[in-house]
């Protein structure tokens, strides 16, 4: 959506203090612990952009809570499985071959939103290192987040997703569907019912490039949606509210993850 139609859809513009207490009356204080996956534009005009919509979040939860984004770089991966767009497989072995190691500093995120590509950006915010599917956070126990993530099975048991389980997080949804709560990605873990597919990326080792191989989930996005609106039609699962023009959802991260674990097996 380009800034004109934002403005255009817009009624007033949502300030830093106005998104602060949002999140307060979604039920964020002091001290929570949050995942977050965002879209920007669903906001409507703020004034102040991601940054406006970051310091908010941080006003509410302080250092003592945690704030935790997405960061994947999903370039970074076997070029034969793209489909956003293929590229010709003549390309295959030049990607694999030059495609650049994978840095926390240098290595942008992809199709995580302006929120989380600036977050990741920021002082004081660490990231984990998988070449793929990392995670930032912000916090007092941020580290505890970020300093572990297997190679494969990456959103799996030790992964930043299983330390906010163990953490009871929750997750806030601010304008985006089912599809981009990667919590679901450490239901379809535990829930045993998929297979592995092969997975490549370049990684940095002790200075050196080094393109290799490792496992991951055979993952069903598309369940996504039908796990998440059955989890939200259970009473009290769900806290949504209008933020500007986005929905907006919030959700205890273990409480959906265990729902996704008997829905997936069930069905």
């Amino acid at each position: 959506m380009s800034e004109k139609n934002t403005v255009e859809k817009s009624q007033t513009p949502l300030t830093r203090e106005f998104l602060s207490e949002s999140w307060r009356e979604m039920g964020l204080s002091v001290g929570s612990r949050i995942i977050v996956h965002s879209s920007l534009s669903s906001l409507g005009w703020v004034c102040g952009g991601s940054v406006a919509v970051i310091r908010s979040l941080m006003d509410v939860v302080t250092e003592d809570g945690l704030i935790v984004m997405p960061a994947h770089s999903s370039e970074n991966s076997e070029p034969s499985y793209w489909q956003n767009p293929p590229v010709p497989r003549e390309w295959w072995p030049i990607i694999r071959d030059h495609q650049p190691a994978f840095n926390p500093q240098w290595s942008p995120s992809r199709g995580m939103g302006a929120i989380a590509e600036l977050f990741r950006t920021l002082p004081g915010v660490s990231r984990s290192d998988h070449p793929t599917t990392s995670f930032c956070a912000w916090g007092k126990i941020s580290e505890e987040v970020t300093n572990q993530q297997p190679m494969s099975h990456p959103m799996g048991e030790f992964s930043p997703l299983a330390t906010l389980y163990d953490l009871d997080a929750q997750v806030l949804l601010i304008g985006v569907g089912w599809q981009s709560n990667t919590s679901l990605h450490l239901a379809e873990e535990r829930s045993g019912i998929y297979g592995e597919i092969n997975q490549a990326s370049a990684i940095d080792d002790q200075g050196e490039r080094r393109w290799v191989g490792y496992t991951e989930l055979d993952s069903d996005v598309e369940l996504f949606d039908k796990v998440g609106k059955a989890f939200e039609a259970k009473p009290g699962a769900v806290m949504r509210r209008q933020v500007g023009q986005a929905q907006c959802s919030l959700m205890s991260q273990r409480r959906l993850v265990d729902f996704g674990v008997e829905w997936l097996k069930s069905h």
